[in-house]
């Protein structure tokens, strides 16, 4: 029967592999060009791939929870000797490096296995399936870890046993405890046969020793001498538990590693009086426009950002080490770092600086909504060129944020919140906020970015100025 195999696309960015969420299909089903056929998770979103032919699908390569490689076979699809619809001509997988279906590359179906170039990395690629980890919560193999919500079963001496009490043949056998202990009780004279252990297992500890020493003077470690009975210490479990870095939080590891590695970071802070600002914020929700907006002060910050960099444009640029050139990038996709419960997303505003302070706050408010329920697309959170992180939002006054790369900065706002300020020689109580930006030192020198801030300090102290971007 004619059987093609369909592998794994490349599904952005350099993404070297995916975990198959759901099959929408199974063995036996016939399928047509372009269907559904399964839900992958990337590092980066919840992908569904389409079918690149019709047919009958005969093997399904890979489990849910289950994940491949790039490259790797997903499905194979008996096609009956039926090449594509004639109407179709998007429907013949594309070969390496070209658009294929929905932006996926694909390789020839029709290629030989020995002639057929791979999705990633030079030479033939072998598959890689790796089963996905158990959960945190469920319940653990006998031979593997103990869950962290199962009862710890005690280990150790009974309460009827006080710890450390010097009681003849307390141990049967030779006493256990580590090298360390048995150097030190013997150096002090303490005989461990005769000590009863409160550490895991029974283990005689250091504190053991110690209290077997703090008896009558002169005494020692005679048997049969009455010792003080210390508190009773309940035995802990002191098993640790082990989380495998897979999905978002190896991709966002990946990406700090390489950020912070190959970009020299330098972070430079101000305090802007918000107190203008946040008067704007209360006329604007005042508005009938703004009736259905959730207004936050950070709108109005991305808005004083898109205009600053018009002022100075080295701030929304990256570095190209190819071409050993800077680019300035003549647009502002404003990236929203967006607290996930899979971790940190970067989703970003398109063209952000043509939107207004009530067309950005919706903007903000549905891209951070699509990255915490993992619903961004692809596109959101690809091309950004700054980025701006509110560690406010959780309380916290300043942070020296990591570049976002390839971008050359990335403004953190810290919380606003009443404070002693001098106006005009006075002492006054104003609502003052701390700005800081991260910058990639090669592109930008510490006073450009000063400048910059200082000139962001300005939009935000008098947001009139806002009104002539």
């Amino acid at each position: 029967m004619p059987e093609r195999d369909f592998k794994l696309p490349d599904l952005g960015e350099g993404l070297t592999d995916g975990e198959v969420v759901r099959w929408l299909v199974a063995e036996g089903d016939t399928i047509v060009l372009n269907q559904p056929i399964v839900e992958v998770e990337t590092a980066k979103a919840v992908v569904e791939i389409p079918a690149p032919y019709a047919g009958t699908v005969t093997k399904l390569h890979a489990a849910e929870g289950e994940t491949l490689d790039v490259g790797a076979p997903l499905l194979s699809v008996d096609t009956g000797g039926v090449g594509p619809a004639p109407d179709a001509a998007l429907a013949e997988p594309a070969a390496v490096g070209e658009p294929g279906l929905n932006g996926f590359a694909t390789p020839e179906a029709d290629a030989e296995p020995e002639q057929q170039a791979t999705l990633v990395g030079p030479g033939e690629r072998q598959p890689v399936r790796r089963r996905r980890s158990a959960s945190l919560s469920g319940p653990a193999s006998p031979s593997g870890p103990a869950s962290l919500s199962g009862p710890a079963s005690p280990s150790g001496p009974s309460p009827s046993a006080p710890p450390g009490s010097r009681t003849p043949g307390a141990q049967a056998g030779r006493p256990r405890a580590t090298p360390p202990v048995r150097k030190y009780a013997k150096d002090r004279g303490v005989d461990l046969a005769l000590l009863t252990g409160t550490g895991k297992d029974g283990r005689v500890t250091h504190e053991d020793v110690d209290l077997a020493l703090a008896g009558p003077p002169g005494d020692g470690a005679a048997a049969g001498a009455p010792a003080p009975v210390p508190a009773v210490r309940v035995p802990r479990d002191r098993a640790e538990d082990r989380i495998p870095v897979r999905g978002t939080r190896k991709q966002i590891a990946a990406a700090m590693v390489a950020s912070k590695f190959s970009i020299p970071h330098v972070t430079e802070f101000l305090t802007v009086d918000a107190t203008a600002l946040m008067a704007l914020r209360a006329r604007l929700k005042a508005l009938p426009a703004a009736a259905d907006v959730k207004l936050t002060p950070l709108a109005i910050i991305a808005k004083a950002l898109c205009a600053a960099v018009r002022q100075y444009p080295l701030m929304n640029s990256s570095w190209d080490d190819d071409a050993g050139e800077i680019v300035v990038k003549g647009w502002v996709n404003l990236g929203i770092a967006t607290d996930t419960p899979t971790g940190l997303l970067v989703p970003n505003i398109k063209d952000a600086d043509t939107l207004g302070i009530l067309e950005l706050s919706s903007e903000l408010a549905r891209l951070t909504a699509l990255a915490r329920e993992r619903k961004a697309a692809l596109s959101d959170l690809q091309g950004g060129t700054i980025t701006i992180t509110n560690v406010g939002g959780f309380g916290v006054e300043a942070g020296t944020p990591i570049i976002n790369k390839p971008e050359c900065a990335i403004l953190a706002t810290g919380l606003i919140a009443p404070r002693p300020w001098v106006v005009d020689g006075e002492l006054a109580v104003r609502q003052l906020m701390t700005a800081s930006v991260s910058f990639d030192h090669r592109i930008v020198d510490g006073a450009y970015a000063a400048r910059f801030l200082a000139h962001l300090r300005d939009l935000l102290e008098d947001p009139a100025l806002l009104a002539a971007f």
